[in-house]
């Protein structure tokens, strides 16, 4: 892993000049910090540069489907703060850490109808499995991405998850299908080797799951799901220019990977170093870059 960052930090630095604006609202600052923590562990925090506070990535997570009065932690606010802060904060300190990536400390919260949508060229959904957007929310998706914006999706299971999700964004993109994508797309292999591994291989369980999956023979699908849960599928859509619009994640959980990375050395090295954060930063990388 090591090698890998020293060698691709210099490719990762072409991403560094994207400029975002900060979301404010009432003069306060919308970050994902915002968000309490639940894994008792201080997230990680480190200063910008002065010559860099708008020249920086940030980790954008979209606040979907309406649950906006709901407040902002665990006990109220939705499928869509699923393993904030820490998953965000950490995965945003790795970029720093292990690339030449200037990254944001706090990382953002957005709306999809916000006009502060189009500051970040990034954003990410999460626990997609029950989400209904709303019309507006589908409008300002399909311009987002329309218009350049990358989509990141993360964390859903099974049949009935991924038919709510595909619904979803069938609505957005009625003319166009999810494409599964081969192993040697070069979203596998653009920063670290994945290209090698079966996709079954990147699939990231949940916490407890990763857990028992040291116990268990190596069981790593959310058993809870049922069947349809036990075959990770990394989806693409494209635009008229086959540029890549939006990844989806289905049957894994890359979220807890970079959540729970301080959780145990085992979960730590099995999948948070090996999997959640070489296909993260993979997939920024080539958002950032293609």
């Amino acid at each position: 892993m090591k090698r890998a960052c020293v060698f691709f930090a210099v490719l990762l630095a072409l991403a560094g000049s994207i400029a975002l604006a900060q979301w404010r609202r009432n003069g306060q600052a919308r970050t994902v910090r915002e968000i309490s923590s639940d894994t008792g562990e201080e997230p990680p925090s480190w200063k910008v540069e002065p010559e860099f506070a708008r020249d920086v990535f940030t980790f954008a997570r979209v606040r979907y489907g309406g649950n906006y009065s709901r407040g902002w932690g665990r006990s109220g606010g939705g499928d869509w703060t699923t393993d904030a802060p820490d998953s965000d904060l950490n995965f945003s300190f790795r970029l720093q850490q292990l690339t030449s990536l200037r990254t944001d400390p706090d990382g953002r919260i957005v709306d999809l109808t916000a006009p502060e949508l189009f500051d970040y060229p990034w954003v990410y959904i999460v626990e997609p499995g029950m989400l209904e957007f709303t019309g507006e929310e589908v409008a300002a998706l399909r311009k987002y991405l329309l218009n350049g914006g990358f989509l990141m999706v993360d964390d859903f299971w099974g049949e009935a998850q991924w038919q709510n999700f595909y619904g979803q964004i069938k609505r957005v993109f009625p003319e166009r299908e999810p494409e599964e994508l081969p192993m040697d797309h070069p979203i596998f292999s653009c920063v670290f080797p994945l290209a090698h591994l079966a996709k079954n291989e990147l699939q990231i369980p949940n916490i407890g799951d990763g857990m028992r999956s040291e116990f268990n023979g190596g069981i790593t699908w959310e058993r809870r799901w049922g069947e349809s849960a036990r075959e990770v599928h990394i989806k693409a859509i494209f635009d008229d220019k086959r540029r890549m619009m939006a990844i989806i994640c289905h049957n894994t959980d890359n979220g807890d990977g970079w959540e729970r990375e301080g959780y145990s050395a085992f979960y730590f090295h099995e999948f948070s170093e090996k999997k959640a954060y070489p296909l993260g930063i993979n997939i920024v990388f080539y958002a950032m870059t293609h």
